[in-house]
């Protein structure tokens, strides 16, 4: 048998190889656990391409933690200190159903809650505050009141604010050049303040209209009208005092009661003749 050749014998059957160091020829037979020479290379040509492998898919071990990239799905709860994305990009948050976040002291009961839903976003909790980032409060709603600490809180809707119960403010004024309405379609309008109310129309006129009366009561003071004209169109006349008189002076005379008519001026007051106005 030449060198570098292989030769089988009839005598006894059985393969001779070169050693080690011989020319191989043209094959190797693979030890026990060793990955044949084909497989390999294309196992290291895929490492070269893709980058290295952990086992983990897209979760790797960094000396900071865990690293995550792109999407992922938990089928069971996540626990962690700490969730963020790379700086510069957002993070989201999606679900089929909703989003709820909990926070719990340590007999694992639930402080807070916040759930995001298909219908709502509901926060469960003993006070809601919106602060701006240098901590002035903006908002703040708990079981005993809703306070709204900005300068300036304005309703945009059609057809304005509905309160079911009453509200207190310091002031309440409408935007420049706009109609500021008080109103209560089926109950009562009560405006109350211990030290006075004013009510003041600097650049327009004042109107209060109601359909049964109007009443302008002072208990312990008195009640100014205040202008240049002072107007009352509509006061009930009484009788002439003389036939065929055309004198349009008359006097403005005040019953019993408080009704006030207007009575034809005479020489003397005609008040008393016409008293069967305040009836």
């Amino acid at each position: 048998m030449s060198t570098g050749q292989a030769s089988c014998c009839s005598e006894t059957p059985r393969c001779i190889f070169p050693p080690a160091s011989s020319t191989p020829l043209g094959f190797h037979l693979p030890a026990e656990g060793e990955m044949p020479q084909e497989q390999y290379a294309h196992r290291s040509t895929m490492q070269t391409s893709e980058g290295p492998q952990d086992g983990m898919g897209n979760l790797r071990i960094t000396e900071k933690g865990l690293k995550l990239e792109g999407d992922s799905e938990f089928l069971k709860p996540l626990y962690a200190k700490e969730i963020r994305s790379r700086p510069g990009n957002p993070l989201y948050f999606q679900s089929a159903r909703n989003v709820t976040v909990n926070i719990l002291n340590e007999k694992t009961k639930v402080l807070t809650r916040l759930v995001t839903g298909p219908q709502a976003v509901e926060a469960h909790s003993q006070k809601f505050e919106v602060k701006t980032l240098s901590g002035k409060l903006l908002f703040s709603a708990d079981d005993n009141e809703v306070v709204v600490g900005a300068e300036r809180l304005r309703v945009l809707g059609a057809e304005g604010t509905v309160f079911p119960k009453s509200i207190e403010t310091p002031n309440v004024r409408a935007d420049p050049f706009k109609e500021l309405r008080l109103e209560s379609p089926t109950r009562a309008l009560v405006m109350e303040a211990p030290k006075g109310i004013e009510i003041n129309a600097e650049a327009g006129s004042l109107k209060a209209t109601c359909r049964t009366e109007l009443r302008l009561e002072s208990k312990d003071g008195e009640i100014t009208l205040n202008s240049a004209k002072i107007k009352l169109p509509n006061l009930p006349q009484g009788s002439s005092s003389s036939a065929g008189s055309r004198q349009k002076i008359y006097e403005l005379c005040v019953c019993p009661n408080g009704r006030l008519f207007l009575s034809q001026a005479g020489t003397s007051s005609t008040c008393q003749i016409n008293t069967s106005v305040c009836f």
